[in-house]
């Protein structure tokens, strides 16, 4: 990391709001070292009254998937107007692009790698802005944190009343994640762990809709050689230490261990098969 530089806000495009809008930060940068302070630091000296929610800093190093799905699970809890910071980012200081994208309820900060595709699908999209003026951001911006040097100075300035369409070049477009979808079989589907979540959860692909053709019959879910036979209300609903399938808060089909984890006691990860059959 290069060393601190000071602060030069950039003349809001109007008058700025009695309210700054709420900042949300999501990374992988954990609590150990200082790098979510700094940030924080940014904003605030470039906003001293915005109001900064921690949505998670205990993304998985450099997951970018993970980090998708924890923020696209989070964005239509907060007012409109929000500006969600996401920094899950490997390929910072490269050809990618950061990005901002807004959308007719809350703004998006971050690389251009997918981080903040599926966010994006929760709201009609306005415009996606490349952050390519640098009055907006820190002066002579470091190679490897474009969280403190571009990322925060950016939503500063959106916070203080800049138009997102200042911040830089329109852009037709973002880079979208790709998720795979479940692979329809004679007798049920197959999906896949995409996400495996601090409790060892094991979050799969699968959704309501894709069963949609079987929710009135017996269902079987197996996974790493273990079968389920039913998808079950809450986590509660099997003795402790027994494995369970059922519907999380996401939407998706998740195999959880009442009282453990899933992920440890199957011996899983993302990746491995889910298959959802009729019962025989």
């Amino acid at each position: 990391m290069s060393s601190a530089r000071k602060l030069r806000p950039a003349a809001a495009s109007r008058s700025a709001v009695a309210a700054p809008p709420i900042v949300t930060l999501l990374s992988d940068f954990g609590e150990r070292d200082g790098y979510v302070g700094i940030v924080k630091g940014v904003l605030l000296g470039l906003c001293p009254t915005v109001p900064i929610i921690d949505l998670s800093h205990e993304v998985a190093p450099q997951d970018v998937t993970g980090g998708a799905l924890v923020l696209a699970s989070a964005v239509s809890y907060f007012p409109p107007r929000t500006i969600h910071v996401a920094i899950v980012d490997p390929g910072v200081g490269s050809a990618r692009r950061p990005i901002l994208i807004e959308t007719a309820d809350f703004v998006l900060v971050g690389p251009d790698n997918g981080l903040l595709s599926l966010a994006a699908d929760r709201s009609p999209l306005r415009r996606v802005v490349h952050l390519d003026r640098p009055r907006f951001h820190l002066p002579a911006p470091s190679g490897t944190f474009h969280g403190r040097d571009v990322f925060a100075p950016v939503a500063a300035h959106c916070a203080r009343g800049v138009r997102c369409a200042e911040m830089g070049s329109t852009l037709a477009g973002f880079e979208a994640l790709a998720l795979l979808e479940p692979r329809r079989l004679d007798d049920g589907i197959e999906g896949q762990v995409i996400h495996v979540d601090r409790f060892g959860n094991l979050v799969s692909n699968v959704r309501p809709q894709d069963l949609a053709d079987f929710r009135d019959r017996g269902l079987s879910i197996s996974i790493c050689g273990v079968q389920l036979l039913e998808i079950s209300p809450h986590y509660s609903a099997v003795r402790e230490g027994k494995p369970l399938a059922l519907w999380n808060s996401w939407g998706r089909l998740e195999i959880a261990v009442r009282n453990g984890s899933a992920a440890r006691h199957l011996r899983a990860r993302s990746g491995d098969r889910v298959q959802v059959k009729l019962r025989k």
